[in-house]
């Protein structure tokens, strides 16, 4: 069974930034890769499913010209809300996913921190719409801890496995720690071509 909703209840119940997201450098690290491994300079819009705090979400804000962030606690949308409030472009809202998915299409889906708590078909559920909501050409990018913990079903190695097999997306990116595991995928376009490199769309290869 997928993670229940009571686990993320509980750990916000507790705390305002249970995970200290926006404390640890660990943390800000990560964020500052995953942004960096973003193959465009602009999106057009991205969406971010359980943002939590919000930590993310300001990074991406940079790059977007909008964000639909979402997270299924309550306190948690409040709390990203209230520190991207100044933003325009960003909009946060509580959904829980794959069940609640948004309408649209978007160039860019960032999945971090999340795919671990889904079980098999859940899993299987949520990357289909992935791939369907995602407009040729786009982005995917997934970052994972790659440590057991109780409430994970698997670990980021073990994600890698299923997320390089996904129908429709190109492989981009592979960078693995000893922490965490970090895919960067394209949706490939109609003709099965994968999107071009950076440097190729800037004509340099």
């Amino acid at each position: 069974m997928s993670t229940p909703s009571s686990y993320f209840e509980d750990m916000y119940r507790g705390s305002a930034d249970p995970w200290h997201l926006a404390e640890r450098w660990y943390e800000r690290r990560k964020y500052d890769l995953t942004v960096a491994s973003l193959p465009r300079l602009r999106y057009r819009r991205a969406l971010e499913p359980a943002c939590s705090v919000g930590e993310l979400t300001l990074r991406l804000a940079e790059r977007c010209d909008e964000v639909l962030a979402c997270d299924r606690v309550g306190s948690a949308v409040a709390t990203a809300a209230a520190r991207t409030d100044h933003l325009p472009q960003v909009t946060v809202r509580q959904l829980t996913l794959p069940q609640e998915w948004p309408e649209g299409s978007f160039d860019l889906i960032v999945l971090s921190e999340v795919l671990y708590y889904f079980d098999r078909d859940t899993l299987d559920d949520v990357l289909r719409r992935t791939t369907t909501a995602l407009e040729p050409g786009g982005t995917l990018v997934t970052v994972h801890w790659n440590h057991p913990v109780p409430e994970h079903l698997c670990t980021g190695d073990e994600l890698a496995d299923i997320l390089t097999s996904v129908p429709g997306l190109a492989l981009l990116a592979d960078h693995r720690e000893d922490d965490f595991v970090l895919h960067v995928f394209g949706r490939e376009n109609p003709d099965g071509s994968p999107p071009p490199s950076p440097a190729a769309d800037e004509g340099l290869v």
